[in-house]
């Protein structure tokens, strides 16, 4: 005979959604139908001081590259970082154990590094590999909790470009008339 307990709901604080999920950042998000209008825009936008934007594309294109002129990720430090720890290792480990149980054929050197390559450059893919991981977590944490949840169209994915301006309401009407004036088909805050 089992006897069943009624079920009692407890709320459980949520740490996780709070960091992954911060509030809406305010601002406009402008909708372009051409690369060339959407480059333009970009541009309009960083001559008059606003250089924090995000760009919606359906295809990666080198032209929005070039107008973002964005810093290079830092994840490729992590990789290197990664890669000589690694190549260390497979080395200290590898030479760490002839030393410790040499075998000694031919009169060969107890210590010698050519048998090791092979090791040391899987251990560099190995590490490289591990610490790109950590490294593209370890930022995108870091940049959702610095943007927030932002304006998206699903529109995007399809066949138009978007940008979207973090401002405040005192500056979305001079960012929806520089954007409207850049060749935007639609404009709205977000």
């Amino acid at each position: 005979m089992s006897v069943h307990l009624p079920r009692i709901p407890i709320p459980l604080p949520q740490p996780l959604h709070d960091i992954f999920r911060p509030p809406p950042t305010p601002g406009v998000l402008g909708v372009f139908g051409a690369l060339d209008a959407t480059t333009a825009a970009i541009r309009h936008l960083k001559r008059g001081g606003y250089h924090d934007i995000t760009v919606y594309s359906p295809i990666p294109r080198h032209e929005l590259e070039d107008a973002l002129d964005q810093p290079v990720s830092p994840v490729r430090m992590f990789t290197l970082i990664g890669g000589i720890a690694g190549c260390a290792t497979g080395a200290w480990i590898t030479l760490w154990m002839s030393y410790d149980w040499p075998v000694v054929v031919g009169g060969k050197p107890i210590g010698s590094v050519p048998p090791y390559v092979v090791i040391m450059f899987e251990m560099t893919v190995l590490f490289g590999a591990l610490s790109t991981l950590l490294g593209i977590l370890f930022n995108s944490a870091l940049a959702a909790r610095r943007l927030g949840t932002i304006t998206w169209d699903p529109r995007f994915t399809n066949d138009k470009f978007g940008i979207f301006v973090p401002c405040g309401a005192d500056k979305a009407g001079a960012v929806e008339a520089l954007l409207t004036s850049a060749g935007a088909e639609e404009v709205r805050r977000g």
